[in-house]
């Protein structure tokens, strides 16, 4: 049942940290740089905008959701939460707190909000109070040798726990308990409000009040004060271990204590006594974040290097969830032909397959030693192809998650491109180093055929989905067109003026497009060799300037392209992307930009702004040109045209914004790319668009309640899809009883057919009236079935989605109406054993492991029979 959300906001830099209010429903997200977003959960939309001017470490919700405190240099803010009214400014200042010398990593309040503890870089830890209490305004806490990591207080005491980046835990404990805390007595307190409030008048943002801690306060200033003890002193490394502790986390009521190490090992300890419940590897690289459920069973760890989130319960010692993406960034995807599945290739070597419905990935295949280069499903979408840099294209099966058939050329060769026919039977890849392309069989495995003829790499392969005919395309300028029954003879050269870069047919195909490098998206006639049409898109391209980058956007654009093409369901369309943070949909018949897509607005990636920020200018030329740290005097080294990626050597290494691959679905609503940021889904099914069809002015939901009332169903249906609003729609659909749906599909106009098809496909993914709905759908088939067929490549999307919705509940009903019925007939087999008298010698251990087997086999025939 596990789901993943993405929410519809985005920050301009990479974020790093969040705070979450008690009550779940408002977080703040904090990027690179210190601006803030106060987004409402609940609403998911972003509700204030704020720039805290410095990168901001922590930031924490007091328990009783009122207050909040962030963490930036050496300074604690404390705001005032944003309440339940609406402000004018949301984050108000109430309090900053100075005592820590160096800059301030963590932080933890005390269950009733009274307190709260920061920690810092240089190794002590501070307790503020969050008011001013008379015994407690502040206390510094040494003890340590090396950063703190990690601050807790005890539950409901000021007894305080610290832990150190040299995996050291200080346990403190305080004399006062938290009832013992005096307010501060109200002297003066009149006149310093009034001289605060005249001050106020003349400042754009009213200041807070300040608390200047001292490290060695005089013996006056500590009288009668809260005093803390170190009462112990635990090292979590054995001797002769340096495993630098990265993360903590501590569940007060459970008194469970987690600690996340840079070698990716967790221990879990129980507080106070330091005793070790267990510990565990879970990755190769450091654990960033670490978080624990209210109830102290679920264990949440995030590593940043491998993409890692898991899910550990730790009483069972069993996975909850876990997930990771590819470690260096995807190359391909392809998509299932029922749309529910998508199936990703990275440089890692690694393929996942994807579920679009959940966003989980629920298989990983690491047999490819090398780059995957391209991934494709066959027509059944139980068979899953990848060729790779490693000179192999595998082939896995989804039912038993192996990989059954490994292809391979005479000669070891760098597969770039892949393809494979209709019927799943031919497979083909192109080679980039020996310009031919391999033909084998699925089904025996065996080379078939090695073709050759072109002059350069093979940059992409496509098979005419009606036809058994191959178009590959070359650097050679030119694209060749394979006839696989007639002995692989080319068939038709098509010449063009640039290398071509990627070739793919319309879903019918009788038409195939080719992108070049010149920028030129052409169309071409196959069957007569003839060009239709071609869409200059180098200028929809809109190149970002990289940092490195001597010469402008607009020079640089000159020389790029578009590097992948792929057709929408319909065929009317078409989706090109390439080395840019644009993806352009261009209509195919009239041949204009309909959209451009921006897949990121995150300026933590190269090749984002177009021009150069001119604060980041120096005399000596671009920041990024000075490498900190590098001690000869060349610099930074300028990367080489058509490199790909950056170099991960330098201190500074900021991956550049690109599409790799896209992906249209086969049920029309959505589709797909691959791009720097990761796996992006565009869909059409989410979103509140008001979008009526043939309006007039007698079309109101009144008027449409009205005639449901008076029991006209066909009327209202076709009255609710032309105000198409979705609600109205169902509401509609559901009111027609069981026994009229046949009636109302025989009235029903053809127009009407499709989109009531549509609104089934759309209503199976969320409604629990399953049987109803069938029940719609299978009058529709059995009645408009022949109709339909007439124009069966318009409505392939539509039934595609429809099959995708049913088959998705076919399963999960199966395999529940199977669970049960082997629960029944094993129920009544033991029941029928139970009667029959037996001997007490025959009742041996043997006797009985034979009767269960005995049993087991006969349920298992009768579910077959």
């Amino acid at each position: 049942s596990n789901k993943c959300e993405t929410y519809p906001l985005a920050t301009r830099l990479n974020i790093v940290c969040v705070g979450l209010s008690p009550d779940g429903s408002l977080a703040i997200l904090i990027d690179e740089e210190g601006a803030a977003l106060l987004v409402s959960l609940i609403g998911k939309c972003v509700i204030h905008k704020f720039y805290f001017h410095k990168p901001v470490h922590s930031v924490s919700f007091s328990p009783d959701g009122k207050k909040f405190v962030i963490t930036k240099d050496n300074i604690a803010l404390m705001y005032h939460a944003p309440g339940r009214k609406r402000e004018f400014n949301a984050f108000v200042l109430d309090k900053t707190y100075y005592g820590p010398y160096d800059e301030t990593t963590c932080i933890d309040w005390t269950d009733d909000s009274k307190c709260f503890a920061v920690g810092s870089k240089d190794m002590s830890t501070w307790v503020f109070g969050a008011e001013r209490w008379a015994n407690l305004i502040y206390y510094s806490l040494g003890g340590h040798k090396d950063v703190i990591v990690a601050c807790f207080f005890e539950e409901n005491s000021l007894d305080l726990y610290t832990i150190s980046q040299d995996a050291a835990l200080c346990v403190w404990q305080c004399d006062t308990e938290l009832d013992g805390l005096k307010p501060m007595p109200p002297k003066g307190a009149a006149k310093e409000n009034n001289a605060a409030k005249d001050d106020e008048e003349f400042l754009e943002e009213p200041k807070g009040e300040e608390i200047h801690g001292k490290a060695n306060p005089s013996e006056k200033e500590t009288r009668n004060k809260v005093k803390y003890s170190r009462v112990a002193k635990y090292f979590f490394n054995k001797e002769g271990d340096f495993n630098n502790l990265t993360s903590a986390a501590y569940h007060k009521k459970t008194h469970l204590l987690v600690t996340g190490f840079a070698s990716g090992i967790f221990h879990l300890h129980e507080l106070p006594d330091f005793n070790l419940i267990h510990s565990l590897s879970i990755s190769d690289q450091g654990i960033a974040s670490i978080s624990i459920n209210s109830t102290g069973d679920w264990i949440a760890f995030g590593c940043s290097g491998l993409g890692q989130l898991l899910v550990w319960e730790w009483q069972s010692e069993s996975y909850v969830l876990k997930q990771q993406g590819h470690f260096n960034s995807m190359v391909s995807l392809a998509y299932s032909p029922d749309g529910q599945y998508i199936v990703t290739g990275g440089e890692d070597g690694k393929v996942k397959v994807w579920n679009t419905s959940s966003s989980f990935c629920f298989v990983t295949f690491t047999e490819h030693n090398s780059g995957v280069t391209a991934v494709t499903f066959t027509s059944t979408g139980y068979v899953i192809l990848s060729a790779s840099l490693d000179g192999t294209v595998r082939a896995f099966d989804l039912h038993r998650y192996r990989n059954f058939r490994t292809f391979t050329s005479p000669r070891p060769s760098q597969f770039s491109c892949l393809a494979v026919d209709s019927s799943g039977e031919i497979v083909s890849a192109g080679s980039q180093d020996s310009f031919e392309i391999f033909i084998w069989s699925m089904q025996s495995g065996r080379l078939l055929d090695i073709l050759s003829g072109h002059e350069g790499p093979i940059s992409s392969l496509s098979f005419n989905p009606m036809k058994c005919v191959l178009a590959s395309a070359s650097w050679d300028k030119t694209v060749k067109l394979w006839d696989m029954l007639d002995s692989w003879r080319t068939k038709e050269t098509l010449i063009l003026n640039s290398d071509v870069l990627v070739v793919t047919f319309r879903p019918d195909g009788k038409e195939l497009a080719v992108a070049a490098l010149n920028g030129q998206i052409t169309f071409w006639d196959h069957e007569n060799a003839v060009q239709i049409g071609s869409i200059e898109g180098r200028h929809d391209l809109q190149m970002g300037r990289k940092e490195l980058d001597k010469i402008t956007a607009k020079q640089a654009a000159k020389g790029k392209s578009f590097t992948t093409l792929c057709y929408s369901a319909d065929g009317q369309s078409i989706l090109a992307g390439g080395l840019s943070k644009f993806v352009c949909i261009y209509n195919v018949k009239e041949q204009i930009l309909m959209k451009k897509f921006e897949i990121s607005c995150n300026f933590s990636l190269d090749a984002m702004e177009e021009y150069l920020d001119r604060r980041k200018m120096t005399e000596f030329g671009s920041m990024a040109l000075i490498d900190e740290g590098a001690g000869d005097e060349d610099g930074v080294a300028i990367p080489l045209p058509g490199v790909k990626r950056g170099d991960m050597s330098y201190r500074h290494f900021k991956p550049e914004i690109r599409v790799t691959c896209l992906r249209f679905s086969p049920t029309g609503r959505s589709w797909a790319a691959t791009t720097t940021e990761g796996l992006l889904i565009y869909s059409l099914d989410s979103g509140l668009i008001f979008d009526p069809f043939e309006l007039d002015i007698d079309i109101t939901p009144s008027n449409i309640h009205k005639t449901l009332r008076q029991k006209e169903y066909t009327m209202a249906i076709v009255m609710a899809f032309k105000l198409n609003e979705k609600k109205l729609i169902q509401e509609v659909m559901e009111a027609v009883p069981s026994n009229e749906i046949d009636v109302v599909c025989t009235s029903l106009p053809d127009l009407y057919v499709e989109k009531v098809l549509e609104f089934l496909a759309s209503a199976f993914e969320t409604s629990c009236h399953l049987e109803f709905y069938l029940i719609w759908a299978h009058k529709l088939l059995m009645l408009h079935g022949q109709k339909l067929k007439t124009r069966s490549v318009k409505l392939l999307p539509v039934i595609q989605f429809l099959q995708k919705s049913i088959q998705r509940h076919f399963e999960d009903v199966s395999k529940l109406c199977e669970w049960n019925i082997y629960n029944i007939k094993y129920a009544l087999a033991i029941s029928q054993q139970r009667g029959m008298k037996r001997l007490a010698e025959e009742t041996s251990e043997d006797d009985l492991d034979g009767d269960s087997d005995y049993l087991m086999q006969e349920v298992q025939k009768d579910i077959l029979s």
